[in-house]
């Protein structure tokens, strides 16, 4: 608070000065050549004309391009210079031209261009910093592997050269106001290549068969979404510095190793890593040592080849003095201090009457920190050594081709090829653009032939939403009486008559009326999918099914809509429609979201800027993820998070306590990640149950089977059986990981009558635990609204 009553020294004055009279600078990223940049800043600008700001053109790299010259309409131009560089014709921008000029908003393609040799500035990017220090505003657009640091990466991955005019510093998208990524699958950049879209002349489409194989496009969307989740991340740090909030985020992962001068410290570091590079994390590793102890010469070899490990893998590595005899609050300190969500640590090596006596490291921390997950390695130095490959589906029983397939197994075969194709686009909240867009290319598919109809659609009063509607065919509602009330519902039955090629079909989670034939609306489109129709739909990020206790802790909102994981994993593309969260504030102000009377209570609770840079992280990473999913089913060996071990089996152990759905969703992400076969075990230790823990025992059964896990139930008559029961099953089903919560005992309970935690972490040391963090949300609301 004391802070808003600090003077400004006069370089803060100065800067404050700069500021006002600076342009700005927003910039349109995208992963390769053909995304739709150049369409899109046109757009933008024709959008701000409509609101009366002065905009022309300086750049358009429009080249033979018929959909973006058609999109340039009546903008005002700026003639660029012309000039000639080994017979191929360039242009520079006629920066004095545009000054004289003093447009508000001038659009400037293709950021990464280098100047003629004789020009006042050597780079296009120097251009557009002098005009933005003419108090001219800037939209520009540019590739990912054009930033100097993600070509040498994009071209490590792809095998090959990546040919640029100029590259950019890698700071570059920290100096612009706002950064908008057009995330484009694949399959699209390929249909526009096949369709004439991407012109033929250009450097990249002539190397095309190596750029544009799909492979090679999945890596750079991947790498774009990635290198922006990486920029959000930092502007979250920022947001939440200022805002005094302390602890994880909820949005991204921080990996803490913390290690001694030991033989098992790389192996620790080398976990540390997986996990960080599976999870999308950043690294940090800490060695806690006594100041004035001298190192042994076996520990200061130790220490170097620590040291070599942790930047070799990426990390950042500390060493700090043991300031108190207490190494487990020093660490929760740290990790305190650098928000970390999960603590890597080697398994004890004492004796129960050890820990009793001397105390365990582990379970200090345990009772010390529960927002962060503690994750336990397994000591296997009696075992094999692991074996790191890249994380894919095992094959099992692979069938032999001659053998005839069964009438059930042709059946399932015919289903398959006659299903629909399905296709969603992701925000990361409400108002950001995914029904506008749906139904934009619904229209270039009706443009083509394809017979495509609107199944269900909400416009939500947006006036811009309904103008794209067109002359798309719209089925009407199905009717449903519900409680002496007329409700209406997407007509499926209607949709699978009329038979079209393609459906739009709003809002994916929608719960249904009470009394309509599936409960859910994903529901419905499997429907119409299973029927030969391909659908086109739209969903949030909040509200994936796995994602919900993520959405919470960032949020403090429960979303009780949500859409199983598997719904997405069946999606042919998935495609995420960016916002910056500054834009979608500003769209919500001017009421192209809600109605006005809902504006201020949004803005003020779910739609809070750090709310909105948070959930649009996870938006990044979970798409992110889903197409590193994708390459590995296409068996690629260079897939960007890594390898994991082989033939991972996990076991979540639950109780009847309502936070085991938590440790469900969590059991679920990780197995998807790692692929590996998950079950979710409860040992009942008592008979009859509650009624509530009889409603709790059928949530996490339904939650399991939902997710796609095996459920499984064992009974023991007495409750000091319950940890030799589940290790019993654990060896049985040869378990590598076991998923347990935070023991709800209290310090004075678990002296008198024990905790499963720590009998389970002394009874499975030779596999790895994870004890994960009982997070509550920052933000406790009691209204919630209705855009959830």
């Amino acid at each position: 608070m004391a802070e808003k009553f600090r003077r400004k020294s006069p370089e803060e004055f100065l800067q404050s000065i700069y500021k006002v009279h600076r342009g700005r600078l927003k910039i349109i990223l995208g992963a390769v050549s053909g995304s739709g940049k150049t369409f899109n800043m046109i757009l933008e600008g024709k959008e701000l004309k409509k609101k009366s700001i002065d905009v022309v053109i300086g750049i358009v790299s429009a080249s033979d391009r018929p959909k973006t010259i058609e999109q340039i309409g009546g903008l005002e131009t700026i003639p660029p210079i012309e000039w000639m560089e080994n017979g191929i014709l360039k242009k520079d921008l006629d920066l004095q031209a545009i000054i004289e000029r003093n447009p508000e908003v001038v659009l400037v393609d293709a950021l990464s261009h280098r100047n003629r040799p004789d020009a006042l500035n050597k780079t296009r990017l120097d251009d557009v910093l002098k005009l933005m220090s003419q108090n001219i505003s800037v939209i520009t657009t540019i590739n990912i592997y054009e930033l100097e640091g993600v070509k040498e990466v994009a071209e490590k991955l792809l095998g090959i050269k990546v040919q640029v005019d100029h590259c950019v510093p890698d700071n570059t998208l920290a100096m612009a106001d706002e950064v908008k990524l057009l995330d484009v699958t694949p399959e699209q950049i390929l249909n526009r290549i096949q369709d004439g879209f991407i012109d033929e002349a250009h450097e990249e489409k002539r190397k095309r068969k190596k750029l544009f194989r799909r492979d090679n496009l999945a890596v750079l969307r991947e790498l774009s979404l990635r290198f922006l989740a990486g920029e959000v991340n930092e502007e979250l740090d920022d947001y939440r510095e200022k805002q005094g909030l302390i602890g994880p985020s909820g949005a991204s992962e921080r990996i803490l190793v913390s290690v001694q001068y030991h033989w098992n410290g790389s192996i620790l570091i080398r976990r540390g890593q997986q996990i960080a590079k599976r999870l999308g994390g950043e690294l940090f590793v800490v060695c806690f040592r006594l100041p004035n102890k001298k190192l042994l010469k076996e520990e200061e070899t130790f220490r170097r080849s620590i040291i070599k490990l942790v930047d070799k893998v990426g990390g950042e590595f500390e060493e700090l003095p043991l300031t108190t005899e207490e190494v487990a609050q020093e660490i929760v300190n740290y990790a305190t201090n650098k928000n970390i969500t999960r603590i890597v640590m080697g398994q004890s090596k004492r004796s129960r009457w050890e820990e009793i006596i001397h105390g365990s490291i582990i379970n200090k921390i345990l009772r010390k920190t529960r927002n962060m997950d503690v994750f336990i390695v397994a000591d296997r130095t009696e075992k094999n050594g692991e074996r790191v490959i890249p994380a894919k589906w095992k094959e099992v029983n692979k069938k032999n081709p001659y053998r005839r397939m069964s009438n059930q197994e042709v059946e399932e075969h015919i289903d398959r090829i006659r299903r629909g194709q399905l296709k969603v686009y992701i925000g990361a909240a409400p108002g950001v653009g995914k029904t506008y867009t749906m139904l934009r290319e619904a229209n270039l598919l009706k443009r083509k032939g394809i017979d495509i109809i609107v199944g269900l659609l909400e416009t939500h009063g947006r006036k811009e939403t309904f103008e794209q509607i067109g002359s798309l065919e719209l089925i009407q509602r199905k009717k449903i009486h519900y409680k002496n009330v007329v409700l209406e519902e997407m007509d499926t039955e209607s949709i699978i008559n009329r038979n079209p090629e393609v459906v739009l079909v709003d809002e994916l989670a929608h719960t249904n009326v009470p009394g309509s034939k599936n409960k859910k609306r994903y529901q419905d489109v499997e429907e119409i999918l299973k029927s030969g129709i391909s659908v086109i739909s739209t969903m949030n990020i909040q509200h994936l099914e796995s994602l919900n206790d993520s959405v919470e802790q960032i949020t403090g909102v429960r979303v009780r809509e949500t859409v199983p994981d598997h719904v997405l994993r069946m999606a042919d593309e998935i495609e995420l429609i960016d916002i910056s969260p500054k834009a979608l504030r500003e769209r919500m102000r001017e009421g192209n979201i809600y109605a006005k009377e809902k504006v201020e209570q949004s803005l003020s609770h779910f739609f809070k800027t750090g709310n909105l840079i948070a959930l649009r992280e996870l938006a990044l990473r979970e798409v992110a993820d889903d197409v590193d999913e994708r390459l590995e089913s296409w068996e690629r060996k260079r897939t960007l998070r890594g390898p994991w071990r082989k033939q991972e089996v996990i076991f979540v152990c639950v109780n009847l306590r309502p936070d085991s759905e938590r440790l469900i969703r969590r059991g679920f992400r990780i197995a998807y990640r790692l692929k590996a076969q998950w079950y979710v075990v409860y040992i009942q230790d008592h008979s009859p149950l509650t009624e509530e823990e009889e409603k709790n025992f059928e949530n996490i059964k339904i939650l399991t089977e939902r997710l796609g896990g095996i459920f499984e139930m064992f009974e023991t008559s007495h409750r000091r059986q319950v940890v030799g029961e589940l290790v019993e099953r654990l060896n049985e089903k040869r378990a590598t990981q076991v998923i347990i919560g935070h023991s709800a005992r209290k310090r004075l309970e678990e002296i008198l009558k024990g905790s499963v935690v720590q009998k389970l972490l002394r009874a499975v040391r030779h596999l790895d635990v994870l004890v994960v963090a009982d997070h509550k949300p920052e933000i406790v609301d009691g209204s919630k609204s209705d855009h959830i």
